[in-house]
């Protein structure tokens, strides 16, 4: 596929694409100063701060364990009662957490802040992604998917390197405010413009009572819960993609976790590092994604893209953790650039392995067996981190636990040598589906 022939492909997908990518360029733009806000409130007057790194690590352990169901029961209702709804929802919870930082900073008011930024990720994270893919499968053709995801994961590493913009040239001040103000806008421009590609199953007009109401609608998600695991077990492509995806989430949530609190009290970075070492590893990722993947696609396939994307990400990692210089950190984020590719590819991997009426579902359960990787992996990551900041490390390598959660990166990468990816369709279709998705011609 051409350049202009993806960029073709993305029309029917407008609507979608804008309000997203101005979601995440808000998201974004709080990123790197919020380390700023969270240590200096919790930790008045000092670099390191152990108390928000534990903070984060309860944080992303108590959505993993709530979004191993409630990313499934996502997918389910978007493939049921269609994607607008759950995407309206999904994209905006974030509005809230932010607004109490607008009101104030204070100690009190950050832990509020991580309360509601938990329910929000329990709902939003992962979910809008997975959900939205599942909308592209809906209206582009599988022959095209991989570059139409590819352009989805460009333009969001695009609204990335906007966002580290604002927050590099915006008084801190001001950030949550404009933040907030670009929040609202997405789920209000969807809710008039976006058009559903799901035809909703009939409803069921007999009358029934209150109580019988609720056991129905819990076995119905029993059942569907239920197709989604099998659809998943009975695949070997999707079954090989769970593991993938759950070893590699286990290392990169890890590190993601800690990564800016560990360079704050290294290297001393701010605000302005971060947003500087963001925006490098956007700028790259928007040349890769949407340019480089739609021409290697079609050259060498989803799998050999997966496996060298997996090989940068261990090479990021590695160097992260070894990092002796100031500049070390910036060469490592230039590996972002090629290890960005994991997620496009992913989805189309799993895409194909899908049948039609089965996007959600898929998607929405691969990504929760990922939720269980982000229940894991703090209850490591964030004492050994702080253990090895500290004086009280058994010896000098402040970046060991970085080297740890690569090692599940390898693991990762082992397995999908051993993938074989194939069209899985015939497997997966559940008889009696209600659920059609209304293709969109492009």
């Amino acid at each position: 596929m051409t350049w202009w022939s993806g960029l073709r492909e993305l029309r029917p997908l407008v609507h979608l694409l804008l309000p997203l990518s101005i979601h995440w360029m808000a998201e974004e733009m709080t990123v790197s100063v919020l380390v700023d806000v969270t240590t200096s409130a919790l930790c008045p007057g000092q670099s390191t701060c152990s108390k928000a790194i534990y903070i984060n690590g309860v944080q992303q352990t108590v959505v993993g364990i709530f979004k191993m169901v409630v990313l499934p029961l996502l997918g389910q209702l978007s493939d049921e009662k269609g994607r607008k709804p759950v995407l309206l929802i999904t994209l905006s919870t974030t509005i809230f957490s932010f607004a109490i930082l607008v009101i104030n900073q204070s100690e009190e008011f950050v832990y509020a802040y991580y309360v509601v930024r938990t329910f929000s990720y329990i709902i939003s994270q992962g979910s809008i992604f997975c959900i939205s893919v599942a909308y592209v499968a809906d209206v582009v053709s599988e022959s095209k998917r991989a570059a139409a995801f590819s352009w989805i994961t460009g333009l969001f590493s695009a609204a990335h390197v906007l966002g580290n913009v604002l927050a590099r040239f915006l008084p801190e001040n001001y950030i949550f405010s404009v933040s907030i103000a670009l929040l609202i806008f997405g789920p209000v421009y969807m809710h008039f413009f976006l058009v559903e590609t799901v035809k909703p199953a009939p409803k069921n007009n007999q009358q029934s009572g209150f109580c019988a109401k609720i056991v129905n609608v819990l076995r119905q998600r029993y059942i569907s819960m239920r197709q989604a695991a099998e659809i998943v077990i009975f695949s070997p492509t999707l079954r090989g993609m769970a593991l993938v995806s759950f070893f590699y989430e286990l290392g990169m949530s890890g590190i993601s976790s800690v990564l800016l609190y560990y360079l704050k009290a290294v290297f001393g970075f701010n605000k302005n590092q971060f947003s500087e070492l963001l925006m490098m590893v956007g700028i790259g990722s928007i040349f890769s994604q949407i340019l480089l993947l739609p021409i290697l696609n079609p050259l060498v396939g989803e799998k050999v893209i997966l496996c060298s994307a997996l090989l940068a990400s261990i090479a990021y990692a590695w160097l992260y953790g070894l990092a002796w210089a100031p500049w070390v950190p910036y060469l490592s984020a230039s590996f972002g650039v090629i290890y960005v590719l994991v997620k496009p590819s992913t989805y189309a991997i799993i895409s194909k392995a899908s049948s039609s009426t089965n996007q959600g579902k898929a998607q929405t359960f691969i990504a929760g067996t990922q939720s269980i990787s982000d229940l894991l992996s703090p209850i490591a990551m964030s004492p050994l981190t702080t253990w090895f900041l500290s004086s009280s490390a058994p010896f000098e390598c402040k970046g060991f636990s970085i080297i740890c959660a690569s090692i599940c990166m390898i693991i990762s990468l082992c397995l999908a040598c051993t993938l074989k990816p194939d069209d899985g369709r015939s497997s997966n279709d559940i008889e009696g589906s209600p659920e059609t998705p209304l293709l969109i011609d492009s």
